[in-house]
């Protein structure tokens, strides 16, 4: 669709909710309610820092990345069994399907649980069924196994030594959690042993940290996709790379604002990105946390800034082409969008 059919501004928020969509960062153990997480510790007898669910539900009130994780890793101890991680995901995937989410690369952070005395099979067999089912309710749901990257390089091999066995259940790699202090090149020899697994490969960079990380991302990692990426705006020679290269970026705008990388979400730059001619996408990060899966952040992005259809078309395309989906189903799922433009107009 070239161009994109005039759709008055009142009918945008049916448009941004009814149009399909792909997540591309979203992590699994970010999506995690705090009913489920009290639900889980009962299960299996965990006792909680927390008196009840709007108690924890309070302490979601973050002041930078450390401050969420702190709370995040609080919240994942309540995952013991392969069911556990099934019900975690299936939650999420039930979410994703009714904002017309209809692919979803899902990303885990097997560390979190290998640490706690969970084995890799547990974790990666309940998620992994969970995406199979997904299937059932014409979700495409596919995992990424992330690294974290305030430990070091040499956990990171351990934890994918761990994970070969079960290859064939995740596409790609990537990494995450508390960036300042950990640049890309850290984990340079892991991500060269990947790509010859045949891994996709992406990272987190430019979100707390600067434009330098997304350099060596891209060009020492040798990331297809960058995982946030907002502060590639403060590097003009950044900017065209990423737009001639056609660099995915997955931006958060909700996680974003309650992290604050941006002080209020009328000042994000999601809007300079497209201009600029870079590919980003919208997508949720850690929804349970940062109020709102995808959705809501189209709605309040879209509210905030003054996007507009045809800034609503690019995002939704943009996050089918920066999939790792195959050539067929992108196409399929292009046809759809133009389909549902269509109808609004």
């Amino acid at each position: 669709m070239t161009n994109v059919p005039a759709i008055p501004a009142d009918r945008l928020p049916a448009l941004l909710a009814a149009m399909p969509k792909a997540e591309l960062h979203i992590h699994i153990e970010g999506s995690l309610e705090p009913e489920l997480i009290f639900q889980l510790a009962q299960r299996n007898g965990v006792v909680l820092p927390y008196a009840s669910v709007e108690d924890l539900r309070r302490a979601y009130a973050f002041t930078n990345l450390q401050s969420f994780l702190d709370i995040y890793y609080a919240g994942a101890s309540v995952l013991l069994q392969a069911q556990d991680f099934y019900d975690m995901a299936w939650a999420y995937l039930q979410r994703a399907a009714a904002d017309n989410v209809v692919r979803t690369e899902i990303f885990f952070d097997p560390q979190t649980h290998t640490a706690r005395g969970v084995a890799m099979e547990t974790v990666i067999d309940g998620l992994h069924r969970a995406c199979t089912d997904a299937r059932r309710i014409g979700v495409d749901a596919e995992l990424i196994l992330c690294f974290l990257r305030h430990l070091s390089e040499e956990e990171a091999f351990e934890t994918l030594e761990q994970a070969l066995p079960f290859r064939n259940r995740f596409i790609g790699v990537g990494l995450d959690s508390s960036e300042v202090g950990h640049p890309p090149e850290k984990f340079a020899r892991v991500f060269a042993k990947c790509a010859q697994q045949g891994l996709h490969l992406v990272a987190h960079a430019g979100e707390e940290g600067p434009p330098a990380y997304v350099w060596s991302a891209l060009d020492v990692l040798k990331v297809e996709r960058i995982d946030h990426g907002v502060q590639s705006a403060r590097d003009p020679a950044l900017m065209k790379r990423l737009a001639q290269d056609r660099i995915p970026l997955t931006v958060c705008p909700l996680s974003n604002l309650k992290l604050q990388v941006f002080p209020e979400l009328g000042q994000h730059n999601l809007r300079a990105l497209l201009d600029a001619g870079l590919m980003a996408t919208v997508n949720s990060d850690d929804p349970a946390y940062f109020g709102g899966y995808m959705n809501e952040n189209f709605l309040q992005t879209f509210a905030a800034t003054g996007l507009d259809a045809q800034h609503a078309y690019r995002l939704a395309r943009n996050s089918f082409e920066g999939s790792f989906a195959s050539p067929g189903a992108k196409r399929k799922a292009i046809e759809s969008i133009d389909e549902v433009f269509a109808s609004f107009a």
